[in-house]
């Protein structure tokens, strides 16, 4: 019979083995709690604990004269920067999870994810789909007259509520500067929406959010819109201790500037997550949406989708040309508007040229 040769490890190899078999480890299930996640910095993710586990660690005794070692108490509400579990997930600011802590080092492991409400995600550039956020009551879809609003991304994002199961709230802001004869068609832009069955609103930074608030209350909502337009300012004043960075629209580009560069959850009561909060997350402003398919892009038209069946041709590509087209007849009539039918052709074909 030939002998089986043990196979030497590479110290690398070794340690990869040591950790996977540490990952491998069963927790006792009284150490573990339940918690949000708070903050995401990629590897690594802050949770805030919701409840505490059935045994409580006890702090080490220490003897007069010696040092007092670190030591943070697992209590509620306290924040523990955790790793994950190498087979879950990829985790969401927002996520419900159950984690153990070392209260010797200040750190813990999320150890399982609960399920999800919904989940917002937008692929990166390599095409895989990445959570944004998740457990999602609320997109506030933010523009205003300066800088000029984009309506192809306010369709995008009603798109990505559409298929995120988010209700999508549409907040023009710097209502103050619509007195100026020059952004009439901005307030023509909100009348047009609140037209579709969305639910729309005007505010002021500095101004009364009351409408807002009502709107907001008891509900995780994440602020979206075109930077510059005050999403940051709004949060401030939702929220007056979130201290969130706001910096001045650029007089040049007129396109504001990127202040937020790490997800966060911004709870509205600290000691009460079930109070609602604000998720401030990063990149939110470019969805690709190379991960739908032409029909799920319609979809995202509400009062697109039920037309397009009428459609002489079932391969319609609904440009002016397209012969038979319900959704152009329907602008002639109109029933429609012509930029809407633009942007999902436009967001139509941005989603068939990934396939």
């Amino acid at each position: 019979m030939a002998l089986i040769r043990k196979r030497k490890l590479t110290d690398q190899q070794s340690r990869r083995i040591k950790k996977q078999q540490q990952n491998q480890q069963v927790i006792d299930q009284d150490d573990l709690f339940d918690g949000v996640v708070i903050a995401n910095y990629g590897k690594q993710l802050e949770v805030q604990a919701t409840s505490l586990p059935t045994h409580l660690p006890s702090a080490p005794s220490v003897a007069e004269g010696e040092p007092i070692p670190f030591w943070q108490p697992i209590t509620l509400h306290s924040v523990w920067r955790c790793h994950t579990r190498t087979n879950l997930p990829l985790i969401a600011t927002g996520d419900r999870v159950r984690l153990s802590a070392d209260p010797n080092t200040g750190l813990g492991r999320i150890e399982a994810l609960y399920e999800r409400q919904n989940v917002i995600t937008r692929p990166d550039r390599y095409h895989k789909l990445k959570p944004v956020a998740s457990n999602v009551d609320l997109l506030a879809i933010v523009f205003a007259p300066l800088p000029a609003p984009a309506a192809q991304l306010i369709d995008r994002y009603l798109v990505v509520c559409h298929h995120s199961e988010v209700t999508p709230l549409l907040v023009l802001n710097k209502a103050d500067l619509l007195a100026a004869p020059e952004f009439n068609d901005v307030l023509t832009l909100l009348k047009e929406y609140h037209a579709l069955g969305y639910h729309t609103l005007t505010t002021q930074a500095n101004g009364d959010l009351s409408a807002l608030h009502a709107q907001v209350a008891g509900k995780t909502v994440i602020f979206a819109g075109q930077s510059g337009v005050g999403k940051s300012s709004l949060a401030n004043q939702l929220l007056p201790n979130a201290d969130q960075a706001v910096n001045a629209i650029s007089t040049l580009s007129q396109l504001g500037q990127h202040t937020t560069t790490t997800s966060r959850l911004l709870p509205f009561v600290p000691t009460n997550l079930q109070q609602g909060a604000v998720i401030d997350t990063p990149g939110i402003r470019e969805y690709g949406l190379w991960h739908l398919t032409k029909a799920d892009v319609l979809a995202g038209f509400i009062e697109l989708a039920p037309l397009a069946n009428q459609c002489r041709f079932r391969d319609c590509q609904h440009t002016p040309e397209s012969l038979g087209c319900a959704l152009w007849h329907a602008v002639e009539q109109g029933e429609v508007l012509a930029r809407r039918v633009e942007s999902l052709v436009t967001l139509q074909a941005e989603a068939q040229a990934a396939v």
